[in-house]
């Protein structure tokens, strides 16, 4: 993996911590542009990225985000910020929702929920922060197909853009497998997601009224 980390101290925490859970890092940077240079130069499996970072502190990571995921679409990006962007987070998780993850650095500091996303993004899945799931969906609660999903299908909603498998879902909200897939499937049918094929539907749900 690659990580961009404009603070010293936070990147060179986040190599030992990696490094102590069995994680290569391949490098380690502190801009956008020698982020893209490493990517380009190693493929890693995936790539930890700030969002704020030089010369203008604004949304360079974010930037060298979409770059990576249009133009390496193999590697996972976790992103990680002290807030929600919202633009730039609904363009990089709409274009492709596979390999994808956005975490509040605070999230940093439960170092369990942290690598458990990692290892997601990683391996193919999606891992969404809560309050991230919960700022973007602030925006689209005057669309109506989201506004027809239940109290109980707007929470599995929730758990399935945080990248939480059905398994997961049914563990935590303490009901039946079936009963969180029929949840599933009534949320495909009211956001007209039924007929979408793949994973990326499960976060689709979620984000595709998210530039309305």
């Amino acid at each position: 993996m690659i990580l961009a980390e404009d603070s010293a101290l936070l990147r060179e925490g986040l190599v030992r911590l990696l490094a102590e859970e069995g994680h290569e890092v391949l490098a380690a940077v502190g801009d956008a542009t020698e982020l893209l240079a490493q990517v380009r130069q190693r493929q890693p499996d995936v790539v930890v990225v700030d969002v704020r970072m030089p010369p203008t502190h604004t949304d360079e990571g974010l930037r060298a985000a979409l770059e990576i995921r249009r133009t390496w679409p193999g590697v996972g990006v976790l992103v990680l910020s002290q807030y929600v962007e919202k633009r730039y987070a609904t363009e990089l998780l709409s274009t492709d929702s596979e390999g994808v993850g956005y975490l509040l650095k605070d999230r940093v500091v439960q170092v369990g929920e942290f690598l458990d996303a990692l290892q997601r993004v990683a391996e193919g899945g999606a891992a969404f922060d809560p309050e991230v799931v919960r700022q973007l969906l602030s925006r689209t609660r005057h669309v109506d197909p989201l506004a027809s999903l239940t109290i109980r299908e707007r929470d599995v909603l929730d758990r399935m853009a945080q990248g939480h498998t059905n398994n997961t879902i049914a563990e935590q909200i303490h009901v039946s497998r079936s009963a969180v897939e029929k949840h599933v499937n009534a949320i495909f049918e009211k956001l007209d997601l039924s007929h979408t094929t793949g994973y990326s539907r499960r976060v689709l749900a979620v984000l595709r009224y998210l530039g309305s």
